[in-house]
């Protein structure tokens, strides 16, 4: 806490400083960083106070033999201990890119228009997880299935340890439910990926050369603007030798579409070399799990019973429209804790 709070001290000198607004970028980052330490200072102080709070009345509770404390004491807990664990985990993130942004991107796998639904349902659990936790989610390309759900989606998600967060949340993800699409009311089994990046800034070096880069562009089909279907503003990047492919569309201009998008195919390439150095990998695209039988990470069970169950760490929860409603942070932590 002493070293924040000089950090802190130090940005806020630089930002009185008469020439601060001189580079706009700069700028931009040592109030946002300045904010986070504001934030994470204010937030311990808080948790220190409630603490302190919560022991005071459990004491004055035991010296007037009053037990009508008690929930209130209970509850006070619950809320501290769960505040308690965020912070802790935040302070042992110390991967290079854990504290960045998140660019998500899920697609549909085996199980047809019943795995697109699958994935549109999946995008709102995420993004009210986001939402619940003050995140911000903003779509970058959509496609839409052919009669309902998604096919693919790709948002970015920002603020602090977004990454850190959702890199936990990265593999297969199994459904099982009595289908809507089926008129025999049979149970289906279908499954969507989960594929998560660190948005990365223009301080990290990832050479690419461009004529590596093959680009299309094309008219938005999503929501975003009144520039949807009037002019060619969605942008398409193949990067050639290893095949990878990144789309953009929901910026308001073709140069902001294709400057996301290069953040992507960085973010892509990034990810390989880091694969590259732990193993040797059969292709250059890097190994990718089928969004099939087997590879689930986690398994969300609608019927003949209610579970949602991660593979990984053998963590459970009973209900699943909770989970389906953004509560997952129980799952997060405890494949954070795993692997710290």
């Amino acid at each position: 806490m002493p070293g924040m709070q000089k950090e802190l001290d130090e940005l806020e000198l630089k930002a009185g400083e008469p020439d601060f607004w001189n580079d706009i970028e700069n700028s931009q980052k040592v109030l946002q960083r300045s904010k986070s330490l504001r934030s994470r200072i204010d937030n311990y102080n808080k948790l220190v106070t409630d603490c302190e709070d919560t022991i005071t009345l459990a004491e004055l509770g035991l010296e007037e033999g009053d037990e009508t404390v008690l929930e209130e004491i209970r509850q006070s807990f619950q809320d501290i201990k769960s505040r308690y664990e965020k912070m802790r985990l935040e302070t042992l993130m110390k991967g290079e890119y854990d504290k960045n942004n998140a660019i998500i991107t899920l697609h549909a796998g085996a199980g047809g228009t019943e795995a697109m639904d699958w994935v549109q349902m999946l995008f709102r659990m995420y993004s009210r997880w986001a939402e619940k936790n003050g995140f911000e989610i903003r779509v970058l390309d959509l496609l839409e299935g052919d009669e309902a759900g998604i096919k693919s989606v790709t948002a970015s998600i920002t603020g602090e340890y977004a990454y850190g967060y959702l890199k936990s949340e990265k593999g297969v993800h199994r459904l099982v439910r009595i289908s809507p699409f089926d008129a025999s009311g049979r149970r289906h089994t279908s499954f969507a990926s989960m594929d998560v990046m660190p948005e990365l800034d223009d301080t990290v070096e990832i050479e690419i050369n461009p004529d590596d880069i093959k680009m299309d562009v094309y008219r938005a089909s999503g929501a975003g603007g009144q520039h949807v279907n009037k002019t060619s503003s969605a942008v398409r990047l193949t990067h050639i030798p290893t095949g990878i492919i990144v789309a953009c569309q929901n910026e308001r201009s073709q140069f902001q579409n294709r400057e996301m998008a290069m953040k992507m195919l960085k973010a892509k390439l990034l990810e390989l070399k880091e694969q590259e150095k732990n193993e040797k990998l059969n292709q250059i695209k890097g190994e990718q799990m089928d969004i099939a039988w087997g590879s689930q990470i986690r398994s969300y069970v609608f019927c003949p019973y209610t579970l949602v169950k991660d593979h990984r760490t053998n963590y459970e929860e009973g209900n699943v429209q909770k989970v389906m409603d953004g509560e997952i942070d129980e799952f997060i932590q405890a494949y954070l804790s795993m692997n710290l």
